[in-house]
């Protein structure tokens, strides 16, 4: 074979045993997706938080897109209603407790 193939094909084995061995891990895999998002969210320019559903319920009148519910959700806390911030905090406590338990 030629030299030229030999390196090739070396640096794709090696490049694929180092890309499995990064990837053997969940949390590792997790980490890394997260770092390719923010590199292509710098590359193309979005580095706009998204909000879950639970977490615009624990913020309804601090957030830039607001659809019907989430208007409808914060007129009623502006009216005094408290059920989806506290729905919030309870979901937010029991994953901590959770969290810790791990």
């Amino acid at each position: 074979m030629k030299k030229r193939y030999m390196i090739s094909t070396i640096g794709a084995i090696g490049a694929g045993a180092i890309a499995g061995y990064l990837l053997k891990d969940k949390e590792s895999r997790t980490q890394i997706k997260e770092k390719v998002e923010q590199c292509i969210a710098s590359f193309t320019g979005s580095h706009e938080k998204h909000h879950s559903l639970l977490e615009d319920a624990g913020i309804p009148d601090q957030v830039d897109h607001q659809d019907l519910a989430q208007f409808e959700n914060s007129k009623m806390v502006s009216e005094g209603s408290q059920f989806g911030v506290n729905y919030y905090n309870e979901v937010m406590d029991e994953n901590a407790d959770h969290n810790k338990d791990l």
